[in-house]
């Protein structure tokens, strides 16, 4: 009794000195699933200050404070903070009737998130500036009785470019820009009519939208191509020269000579490459800046798709269903929207940079 009252003493002595602080410790209720810690979200929301909503049928909670804001999904371990993807190591969870979070999103995401400045307002548009982007011709890649990849869990790929595909199209018109796609159902269309939809349409430039497979189920990541810098122009602009039409203004002085048409079409291919690799680049910038995905990036290809355009065109593979990890969340509506809206900002950085470069020549 009497060694108790000397420690609770010295305690005390102590405390009094500053040398022991005692840190009053939230009362948030924890559980135990599996081994690990979950705390109960509403509480937490509480003790926060955060402001929270949760849609009991889609089963969707949307936190908010200020300017930050979290989406997370019961049964999920992908979660959108400001809109940018983050893997969770355990999923979000019901337990005995309340939502719970892993113990590793309070204290990295949570803790983190709310201590930060606030962010700064949002750029104005790029194409509200640009006049070189107004027109954009979205492809979704395979459909109808082309599946495209199929991932283990039979996730197909036709599906997932068509949604992104409608996803980035949505982005792009509450841009004001005017959107054509190859196709807005689950339907076949042929390579061909691919090409020709796009040389008709009178758009700026070319979006493809894919997933990716490898029979080495370890590949993943994010990557662009863009026409193969191996392809013959020369040739190709011959062909063109020969069935396309220049519209360019002063072209009409090459109308009746096929030479000095295939020799704007060669400069024209020449520009457009050189376009679609700086798109490319843009496309893959945005992607790794907003995501945590590996970044493959910029390659080139003879895809028919590529070639046949006659500007400015990329394809984008938006990971592999191949691969276990990346078609888990590639079936995640979340993570299809990040891919869709960081795929916007990387077209809207290229326009933004168009602005630039005609503000300087005037």
């Amino acid at each position: 009794m009497c060694k108790r009252l000397v420690f609770i003493q010295v305690i005390f002595i102590l405390f009094l000195a500053g040398c022991v602080t005692l840190q009053p410790k939230e009362s948030i209720p924890t559980c135990k699933i599996n081994g690990v810690t979950y705390y109960s979200l509403i509480p937490l929301c509480e003790a926060k200050g955060i402001n929270w909503q949760y849609d009991t049928f889609t089963r969707v909670v949307v936190l908010r404070k200020g300017t930050d804001r979290i989406n997370l999904k019961v049964g999920d371990d992908l979660i959108l903070v400001n809109q940018r993807a983050v893997l969770l190591s355990r999923p979000i969870e019901i337990y005995e009737g309340a939502v719970v979070v892993p113990a590793k999103f309070k204290e990295q995401i949570i803790d983190v998130l709310f201590r930060k400045e606030p962010v700064l307002p949002q750029k104005i548009s790029s194409f509200v500036i640009s006049k070189k982007i107004r027109k954009i011709v979205v492809d979704a890649g395979h459909g109808g009785n082309d599946p495209g990849a199929i991932g283990r869990t039979g996730l197909r790929e036709k599906d997932v470019n068509l949604d992104i595909a409608k996803r980035l199209a949505l982005l792009l018109k509450s841009e004001g820009v005017n959107v054509v796609m190859t196709r807005s159902t689950d339907r076949f269309i042929p390579l061909g009519a691919r090409v020709g939809i796009t040389n008709k349409s009178g758009a700026d430039i070319f979006v493809s939208i894919h997933s990716n497979a490898n029979r080495t189920r370890s590949m993943n990541g994010f990557e662009v191509y863009y026409v193969a810098s191996s392809l013959n122009d020369a040739k190709r602009a011959l062909v063109t020269a020969k069935e396309g039409n220049l519209n360019l203004e002063g072209s009409l002085f090459a109308s009746r000579s096929l030479e000095l048409r295939a020799m704007l079409w060669d400069m024209i291919y020449a520009y457009d490459r050189a376009e679609s690799i700086q798109l490319a680049k843009n496309i893959c910038r945005s992607v790794g800046s907003n995501m945590n995905v590996k970044i493959i990036g910029v390659k080139d290809a003879r895809y028919e798709v590529l070639r046949g355009s006659r500007i400015p065109a990329v394809l984008v593979e938006v990971g592999f269903v191949s691969n276990y990890n990346e078609e888990r969340m590639l079936k995640n509506g979340f993570y299809r929207q990040k891919i869709a809206e960081s795929i916007m900002d990387g077209i809207s950085d290229y326009a933004q940079e168009l602005a630039m470069v005609e503000a300087d020549r005037r």
